[in-house]
């Protein structure tokens, strides 16, 4: 075999995260030759942690379809301990939101005024996870190596041209150059940097309604928020689990604390603020950490015995989290979901997001490649599903930034989310062609959205909403979502706190 023989691939990916870890391993089933090239080496520390249903869902059906029958034990937190427990993951029951003001101890009601708890299954063993992606992308990787895959780590690509139909592309591992050649480039590297340096595709952030960034590390001995809670006599009996055990959200006046918690008592903590608030855009990691602290002194005192674990080690800062690139393909490449762009990990939707977007991918790869005509008209189809997905998660994002100081306010908002959720995922539960990720192809769910995000800005343009303006908007959000609320969305007997939202599977 010529050396160029061995150096030609159907398709290489870039960016070996779970995302280019699962395609490779995809594809190279339907028989093409593949290869995933990795910058850096695993393990490597990452965020985009949270699971939720509808991505548990997709790694079921990815199992399936490819004859992955390990990856379905990660679909669950109770078989992903039966068979992986060495694998680190935490407990995700749902969504759990708690209102801090500035200066104040947190304080609630007997109606969980200040409380917005969102159910996503039964059980601790029917739950959703929280992935130590560290742990995670490593095993895929070590799969991808196992199956044949030609795995390249340390490895950049430094150039690429297309010539005759084909890639060529210089790689460089640890100064000793190469080149290797395919058919067809997925760029999977969560950025949209390498798109740019080898295919000049801009990013921009310009066309978004959200403006944020965050401010985040990994920490031991961070204490549970439900001993706090019952520390100050505040009632969680009624709660239909423990928050420490769900994708934890402290809601601030000017954004949010996540809490992610593992098994090895290690918790991901991140602050996302509001960029469109100039005055902390140019400080330093730690002093945004510490003035937030300084503000919310409920926070201050959870985490003033927490020490930061040896990975990242260090308390790290974005810049912006809001980008899209100009093009989602191309001839001869395209790029999965997170690459293509990004909102914000508000409502944990990064890692479901990217597996709709390689369930796409993987079907019109398999379906039409070879067919050039058919293969580049259904991957201009994927790049309008992927932005009309980012538009209709900007929205639905902007909207709690612009309603995080009225938590009324917010928790009306953010059941437009869920709604969307709750359709989506019947529609996967009844088997029906999945779509765009969230029902962004409904115009029932995208009119209802648009409208409402219009509405909230008219009550909020002058002034501070009024009392009557938050329960005149609550109901019209009641009365908007009534076609999908089959889990009592709203409904005031249910004080904040929502038993299961989506339908067993």
């Amino acid at each position: 075999m010529s050396q160029k023989k061995r150096n030609h691939y159907d398709i290489v990916i870039a960016g070996a995260g779970f995302g280019g870890s699962l395609m490779a391993l995809a594809l190279q089933k339907k028989g093409l030759k593949i290869a995933l090239l990795e910058k850096g080496k695993h393990p490597r520390f990452a965020i985009g942690e949270s699971s939720t249903p509808v991505a548990d869902m997709i790694l079921r059906s990815l199992s399936v379809k490819f004859d992955l029958p390990w990856l379905h034990d990660f679909s669950r937190y109770g078989s992903w301990q039966k068979s992986h427990p060495e694998i680190i993951c935490g407990i995700k029951r749902g969504f759990s939101f708690f209102k801090h003001y500035p200066g104040k101890d947190f304080t609630t009601d007997e109606n969980h005024t200040n409380e917005l708890l969102v159910a996503a299954s039964i059980s601790d063993m029917e739950s959703d996870t929280n992935w130590l992606r560290s742990d995670v992308d490593s095993f895929l990787a070590e799969k991808v190596k196992e199956s044949g895959i030609d795995y390249f780590d340390l490895t950049e690509i430094t150039k690429a041209t297309r010539k005759n139909g084909e890639w060529e592309l210089q790689i460089s591992k640890l100064d000793n150059n190469g080149m290797i050649h395919a058919s067809f480039f997925i760029d999977a590297t969560g950025s949209g940097f390498l798109a740019e340096k080898l295919l000049g595709i801009e990013s921009s952030s310009d066309d978004f309604l959200t403006s944020s960034f965050a401010v985040f590390s990994h920490f031991n001995d961070v204490p549970h928020w439900t001993g706090i809670l019952k520390e100050k006599n505040i009632p969680v009996a009624d709660y239909p689990y423990n928050p420490d055990w769900s994708a934890l959200h402290h809601i601030l006046d000017e954004g949010w604390m996540w809490m992610l918690r593992f098994n090895d008592e290690r918790t991901s903590v991140g602050f996302v603020l509001n960029g469109s608030k100039k005055n902390e855009q140019d400080l330093a990691a730690e002093k945004i950490w510490k003035n937030k602290l300084e503000k919310y002194p409920e926070l201050k005192k959870m985490l003033q015995d927490a020490v930061l674990h040896p990975q990242p080690g260090k308390i790290i800062r974005t810049g912006r989290l809001q980008r899209k690139m100009n093009n989602a393909f191309g001839e001869g490449w395209a790029a999965l979901p997170n690459t293509v762009g990004f909102v914000d990990p508000l409502f944990s939707s990064g890692i479901a997001h990217s597996l709709s977007g390689i369930e796409k991918l993987i079907e019109i790869i398999h379906q039409h490649w070879g067919n050039n005509e058919l293969f580049y008209g259904h991957l201009k189809n994927y790049e309008q599903k992927i932005f009309t997905e980012i538009k209709l998660a900007d929205c639905l994002i902007a909207g709690c930034y612009e309603t995080m100081p009225y938590f009324e306010l917010f928790n009306a908002w953010s059941m437009l989310y869920f709604a969307a959720t709750i359709a989506h995922e019947q529609r996967r539960i009844k088997n029906q062609p999945p779509g765009y990720f969230l029902n962004a192809d409904d115009l029932q769910i995208t009119k209802m959205i648009y409208d409402s995000y219009n509405d909230l800005l008219k009550i909020l343009s002058a002034k501070a909403p009024s009392v009557d303006e938050i329960k005149n908007f609550t109901c019209l959000i009641k009365e908007r979502i009534k076609p999908f609320n089959i889990a009592g969305l709203l409904d005031p007997n249910a004080k904040n706190i929502y038993h299961h939202t989506v339908a067993s599977f």
